[in-house]
């Protein structure tokens, strides 16, 4: 999800219904689902249909598939049945006993405690619920009854386990949220036991309620909460907030005009909850809660007080980052941005030091270009601030912020500095290679391709048709890497072959001085055995980092069916030179640093024949081309096919050298059948 790419994708038959959520099996890297309730489905990520994979009809419904890292997938049935995945594939219509009566599962969720897998899951019955905790090595099943209140019903559960105690935190129809503890080690014997609640957190905001619809644990001290903010007289809205659960307090709180489904979800320190039409990922960080920080009066940001920090960015807010710690309500929000709003004008006599990311780059808003470029730059040298990936994210979106509002501002050797130098990534600034494409950047295009791990399809398809579009007299004159091509593309200057070559004693400066030096007079580069290359070395060069970006073929082969014809051909050239480059090597590899490797070039060809080939075919310009690929790859393939025939015969040929003395000189003729 941080890369923003999709990696597979498979589905049912039509009339199949997936009915509970796919896990991944953490020990064999295989994925399980269940549809129409019984009929389990086990398959790996290069399984491409799913009519093809194990399949397994079970005897009963199953309610959930719960997968741990250290345990294995445990599966849960409707009927309150328990089975580990492995004890159930031994004989998978065995009986399913039935556990619950009349009773409905409403959630569950599975742990590690040490090596014991332990299930639980809560159940209705008449407006009662009720809670059972098994563990599955012992085959040990406790029921318990949730303590009930009038008016209060509870709506989401969730649970975390320490120190051989489950804490069950249910969020009720009150608008508040109790804790019950369940001990692990249980002594006695009784059937159903009632477990009281005890209040954690009202979720009211300043006569507003929080209509909560899920929550997640985010540490002991900090919950996020998902719902919808109702107020007397006005339309509820939907939110994200995160409370103090020590201190009660609220910490921040984000409005979600788009709508939600209402389910939320938190790994590795990043929300997931659909926002409109798109799943939003959100970074946040909870460190030690103190009072201080939960009613926003901390003031160093550089201790280890801070409660929370939330990169709202990914919403599309205008503030870069939003770190709102002060924050108890919603009427303190327009307060706050208000305050922080006033201070723009006071740049200079704010220490950055005091100031959260979020608020110094509201504050650098309206700068100078000289002031806020200064102070980017002062922010980005401090190597020991918390969350600096990030925090250089924000940096490279402020810029980009200011080259939109400002069409005459683009601090192109600040932005490939920061490329050049930094760790990052497409997801932590996605705006910055759009705007490259607007301003035709190709330099610093080339260099997010090449480190960039997580561009999109889309974004490297407006790439390559940027490259293929740009005359070959604009690159001549404009910054581009040759690292790539300067090792094998052979350059034709003023009507001479030169063949530029990896020299063994070294740098040859004269012969460095004069390739730079010269104008190039064509756009065909001739090579000494008479195969040329279709484009300049500038364009070779931007064309070789699209093939080292990473993709999904799925996802990209719909942009390349845009891609017009003339610049398909003129591409299709261009890796069939590379083709033949390879072949031309024992060990099919270009020279060079980031040259492209075979198996690249040849992806991207069966990727472009693919998107094209009834193009190609009516082309008269692409039938020689198509003609000759034809001719060599089925060169190759005799090739190849011959060696194959003599492969056991020379594999004999080196055993039997390796069993005869070495000091013996002797003359066999052997002959290969």
């Amino acid at each position: 999800v941080s890369d923003q790419k999709p990696l597979g994708c498979w589905s049912v038959k039509h009339g199949q219904i997936i009915t509970c959520p796919v896990v991944c099996n953490f020990e064999t890297r295989e994925y399980i689902a269940v549809h129409d309730d019984k009929v389990l489905r086990i398959w790996k990520n290069e399984d491409i249909n799913l009519d093809k994979v194990f399949k397994a009809t079970l005897s009963a419904d199953v309610y959930r598939v719960h997968s741990l890292p250290n345990g294995g997938p445990v599966v849960l049935f409707k009927g309150g049945g328990v089975r580990t995945l492995d004890v159930l594939l031994e004989a998978p219509q065995q009986e399913i006993e039935n556990v619950i009566s009349d009773e409905v599962i409403k959630w569950s969720e599975a742990f590690m405690e040490g090596q014991q897998p332990v299930l639980i899951f809560t159940t209705e019955k008449d407006g009662d619920f009720f809670i059972y905790v098994q563990k599955l090595k012992m085959n040990s099943l406790h029921k318990y009854k949730l303590e009930q209140q009038e008016l209060s019903k509870p709506l989401s559960f969730t649970a975390y386990i320490k120190n051989q105690i489950i804490t069950l935190l249910c969020l009720c129809s009150n608008d508040s949220l109790y804790k019950v503890l369940i001990p692990l080690q249980q002594n006695t014997e009784e059937e159903e036991q009632i477990l009281s609640k005890s209040l954690l957190l009202n979720l009211s905001v300043s006569g507003s309620v929080l209509k909560g619809a899920s929550f997640v644990v985010l540490d002991k001290d900090h919950i996020a909460v998902l719902g919808s903010l109702a107020t007397s007289g006005v339309e509820s809205k939907e939110c994200l907030m995160i409370w103090n659960t020590k201190f009660q307090t609220l910490q921040t709180s984000k409005e979600l005009p788009l709508g939600t489904s209402g389910q939320l979800w938190c790994y590795e320190e990043k929300f997931f909850f659909t926002h409109g039409k798109v799943l939003t990922v959100i970074m946040y960080k909870c460190e030690t809660s103190s009072l201080a920080a939960a009613v926003g009066k901390l003031k160093n940001s550089q201790t280890p007080d801070v409660s929370s920090f939330v990169n709202w960015n990914t919403l599309g807010d205008e503030e870069p980052v939003l770190s709102l710690q002060s924050q108890q309500s919603t009427a303190l929000k327009s307060e706050s941005k208000m305050t922080l709003r006033s201070k723009r004008n006071t740049v200079a006599k704010v220490q950055p030091d005091t100031l959260s990311v979020g608020q110094l780059l509201l504050n650098l808003k309206d700068a100078s270009t000289t002031v806020f470029e200064d102070e980017l730059r002062q922010l980005m040298s401090k190597a020991q601030m918390p969350d600096f990936q990030a925090t250089i994210g924000c940096v490279v979106t402020a810029l980009i912020n200011r080259c939109k509002t400002n069409p005459k501002y683009y601090p192109r050797n600040f932005l490939l500095q920061i490329v050049q130098t930094r760790d990052l990534s497409y997801s932590l600034c996605p705006d910055l290679m759009a705007v490259a494409l607007e301003k035709k950047d190709v330099y610093l295009l080339q260099v997010c391709l090449q480190r960039f791990p997580d561009i999109p399809e889309e974004i490297t398809y407006a790439c390559l048709k940027v490259f293929l579009s740009i005359s070959e007299a604009y690159l001549q004159r404009v910054d581009v890497n040759l690292e790539s091509v300067i090792c094998y593309i052979d350059i034709e200057f003023n009507n001479k072959e030169v063949k530029t070559e990896i020299l063994e004693n070294g740098f040859n400066a004269e012969l460095e001085q004069d390739i730079w030096d010269t104008k190039i007079t064509k756009e065909t580069h001739v090579t000494t055995d008479g195969e040329s290359c279709p484009v300049g070395p500038q364009k070779a060069a931007l064309l070789n980092a699209v093939l080292h970006s990473p993709y999904s073929e799925t996802f990209l082969l719909p942009h390349l069916k845009n891609l017009p014809a003339q610049q398909a051909v003129l591409f299709l050239r261009y890796l069939y030179y590379l083709y033949v480059k390879c072949s031309e090597k024992i060990n099919t590899t270009l020279p060079g640093i980031r040259s492209p490797t075979i198996n690249q070039i040849m992806d991207w060809m069966c990727l472009l024949l693919d998107a094209h080939f009834t193009v190609m075919v009516m082309l008269p310009e692409a039938k020689e081309l198509l003609s000759n690929l034809h001719k060599f790859v089925r060169a190759q393939v005799r090739f190849y096919s011959e060696l194959n025939k003599i492969e056991g015969s020379l594999r004999e040929l080196q055993r039997l050298n390796h069993q005869k003395d070495s000091q013996t000189y002797s003359i066999e003729v052997l002959e290969l059948i």
